[in-house]
C-alpha cells in the first residue's frame, strides 16, 4: 500500500489540509492530520473536525479501494514534528477570577484535561451545541457578546480568556438552561408552501413508486398532533422520499432541516425556499437556528430531523446528534422514528445519478419524551431504528 499517494490525494482533497501523516493501524490506513487554521479562520469555520471529515478524509474515501479508506483519524493543533504533549504541560495557567470561571465552565462539558492551548474542538471535543451554551455563558456572565466569526479566531481556551478577559464589564456566573434558551422568541416567522408541498408530493410518490418500486409502511403510527420525524439517512433522496411518503394532511404542516452547504446551491436552493425547509449552517448563528428551528414545533407542526446529521458513507448508523432530544423533551413531543432502506444502493455518495432499486420507507412507533434525559430519548431512537434495520435484512 502506498502511504504517500493516499496522503497526497487527500491533500488535494481540500485546502483546508496542511499536512498529512498517514500509517498502518489494525491493517488499515490511519491519518494524522494538521489543518491550515488561517485558512479556517478565513472562513470563518468553527466545526473543523466535520469539515476534514467530510469534505477530506471521507471525500477520498468515496473513490479509494476499501483496503486504502482510512478508518480513523485524528486532528493536531500543531505541525507534524512538534511533539504537543511536552509543550501543553508546561504552560502556565493565569491566576486570576475570569480564568477560574471560564475553565470551571468548561470543564462542565468535557471530560478532557483543560490547559490553556487546549484546542476547544479538537483537545476538548466541544461541538456545536457547546459552543452556544458557551457563547451564552460568556455574555451573561461577563457581558461580552461572541459569535462564530469573533470565536473562529479564538479556537484555544488562553485566547478565548485573553479576549474575554480584555472585554469584559462583569464577572456575574450564570445557570445555562437550553430548555429556557429554545422558548426565547425570536422575529423570523416560518414560511409556509402547503399548495406547493402538495404539489412536490404529486410528482414526486408516482415517480418514486415507478423508478424505485417505493413501498411505505407504518403510516398510521404518525400522530395527528405535533411530532419530530427522525428518518435514518444515507442519500441525498431521503429527504424527498420522505416528503412523498406523508399524508397530504401531515405533509402541509410539516418543516424540513437541511443544510445551507446542500440545500442552499443554486440548483437546490429554489426547492428548499417554496419546500418549507430551514436551512442550517453549522459555521453560524448557531444560537438563533436553534430557537428558529424550535418554531415549528412551538406553533403546533411537525419537523423532519435528520438525527446523524450527515449521510452515511457505508450503510452504517452514524451516531446521533442531541438537538432533537432537546426539542422533544423541551416541548414534550413525540418522535417517531423513520428507517429508510435502499436509499443507498440508489443514490450513495459519489453516485451522480439514481440507479432503480428498491426503496422501502418504515414509519415506526412514536417515541414519548415523558421523563427521560437526552441520551435516553436519543438511545431509544436509534436503537428503534437499528433494530428495525436489522431485522429488515
Amino acid at each position: 500500500m502506498d502511504l504517500k499517494k493516499i496522503e497526497e490525494k487527500v491533500l488535494s482533497c481540500s485546502h483546508f489540509v496542511k499536512e498529512i501523516a498517514v500509517i498502518i493501524d489494525k491493517e488499515h490506513p490511519f491519518a494524522f492530520i494538521y489543518p491550515d487554521f488561517e485558512a479556517l479562520k478565513e472562513a470563518k469555520i468553527i466545526n473543523i473536525k466535520e469539515e476534514i471529515r467530510w469534505y477530506a478524509v471521507e471525500l477520498y474515501n468515496m473513490k479509494a479501494q476499501e483496503s486504502e479508506k482510512i478508518k480513523g483519524f485524528k486532528i493536531l493543533t500543531a505541525p507534524l514534528e512538534e511533539n504537543i504533549e511536552e509543550s501543553l504541560t508546561k504552560e502556565d495557567e493565569p491566576n486570576d477570577e475570569v480564568y477560574r470561571v471560564l475553565k470551571s465552565y468548561i470543564a462542565t462539558m468535557t471530560e478532557k484535561e483543560i490547559l490553556p492551548s487546549s484546542h476547544l474542538e479538537l483537545d476538548l471535543e466541544l461541538d456545536s451545541l457547546n459552543y452556544v451554551e458557551l457563547f451564552v455563558f460568556i455574555e451573561r456572565s461577563f457581558g461580552v457578546k461572541m459569535d462564530e466569526a469573533l470565536f473562529s479566531h479564538m479556537m484555544s481556551v488562553k485566547s478565548l480568556y485573553a479576549y474575554v478577559k480584555e472585554q469584559s464589564l462583569h464577572v456575574k456566573p450564570v445557570i445555562f438552561d437550553y430548555e429556557e434558551l429554545l422558548r426565547e422568541n425570536i422575529d423570523k416567522k416560518l414560511i409556509y408552501s402547503a399548495l406547493i408541498m402538495s404539489l412536490y408530493k404529486t410528482l414526486l410518490y408516482p415517480l418514486f413508486r415507478l423508478y424505485f418500486r417505493l413501498e411505505v409502511r407504518g403510516v398510521e403510527n404518525i400522530p395527528s398532533y405535533t411530532c419530530i420525524i427522525a428518518p435514518s439517512h444515507q442519500s441525498m433522496l431521503d429527504g424527498f422520499l420522505i416528503e412523498s411518503a406523508l399524508p397530504y394532511k401531515i405533509l402541509k404542516k410539516t418543516f424540513f432541516l437541511a443544510y445551507k452547504q446542500v440545500f442552499g446551491t443554486k440548483l437546490l436552493s429554489p426547492i428548499a425556499k417554496h419546500g418549507q425547509t430551514i436551512l442550517i449552517d453549522a459555521n453560524e448563528n448557531l444560537k438563533e437556528t436553534m430557537i428558529y428551528c424550535a418554531l415549528p414545533i412551538r406553533s403546533g407542526n411537525n419537523l423532519v430531523i435528520f438525527p446523524e446529521g450527515a449521510r452515511s458513507r457505508d450503510r452504517k448508523l452514524l451516531e446521533f446528534r442531541p438537538y432533537f432530544a432537546m426539542l422533544s423533551k423541551t416541548f414534550a413531543t413525540p418522535i417517531v422514528p423513520v428507517v429508510i432502506e435502499g436509499s443507498y444502493e440508489a443514490l450513495g455518495a459519489g453516485m451522480l445519478f439514481p440507479r432503480p432499486r428498491k426503496i422501502k420507507v418504515t414509519f415506526l412507533k412514536p417515541i414519548e419524551p415523558q421523563s427521560m434525559e437526552y441520551a435516553e430519548i436519543i438511545k431509544k431512537v436509534r436503537d428503534a431504528i437499528k433494530s428495525e434495520l436489522e431485522s429488515s435484512k
